[in-house]
């Protein structure tokens, strides 16, 4: 418990690093015009970076149950909502430069945008999935909800295939990235149906007399 307490805040300002290098290599471009952080489409970049690091926060608090069971260590579980919540922030950071920067919240360009192309439809269905786990996040929430909070967060792997395939239609030609993070969620959701199904075995086994 006590590594935890220390580890938590770690993690926390880790979490903010590439939002701060971001904001850097923005300031060094707009101020300056160096554009050597940012590259020669800051927009693109900055879109790129912060949908790269929401997928990544979400496939790192996809982790933290499998760790759990498999080590043993029950206190890495109080860093999933952490984890789970700079997921959402990298997500927000994503949807509004889209939002913001790229459509100057031109609200029929968007809805176009939405219905023509596949991948920002996913994209945008992602995005509300994880704004309701971000707002539900929270104990009021647990209680309020009960049993369903728990149904509602399950949500958590349909936003996380969203993602990737949000990433996989986005890049068209090179997948290799978007694989890896394919093959990463496979492997997660493998584990928790092999979970499911030992639970479920384990209760219809008759009990040894």
């Amino acid at each position: 418990m006590k590594a935890i307490a220390y580890l938590k805040p770690v993690i926390f300002a880790a979490a903010l690093i590439p939002a701060a290098a971001l904001a850097y290599g923005v300031s060094l471009a707009l101020v300056y015009g160096d554009t050597r952080h940012v590259g020669a489409d800051p927009l693109d970049y900055i879109t790129d970076q912060t949908g790269w690091w929401a997928l990544t926060f979400l496939m790192i608090a996809l982790c933290v149950t499998p760790i759990r069971r498999l080590t043993g260590w029950n206190a890495v579980i109080r860093l999933r909502r952490m984890l789970g919540l700079f997921s959402f922030f990298y997500a927000l950071l994503h949807m509004l430069t889209w939002l913001v920067l790229l459509n100057f919240f031109d609200v029929d360009a968007m809805v176009k945008d939405v219905i023509k192309r596949p991948y920002i439809t996913v994209g945008m269905a992602t995005f509300l999935i994880l704004s309701a786990l971000a707002m539900t996040s929270n104990r009021f929430a647990v209680r309020v909800l009960g049993r369903k909070w728990q149904t509602l967060h399950r949500f958590v792997y349909v936003a996380a295939i969203g993602g990737v395939i949000h990433f996989w239609w986005l890049v068209k030609a090179d997948i290799t990235e978007p694989r890896r993070y394919a093959v990463i969620l496979a492997v997660l959701l493998a584990f928790r149906v092999w979970w499911a199904v030992q639970k479920r075995s384990a209760k219809t086994r008759p009990a040894v007399a």
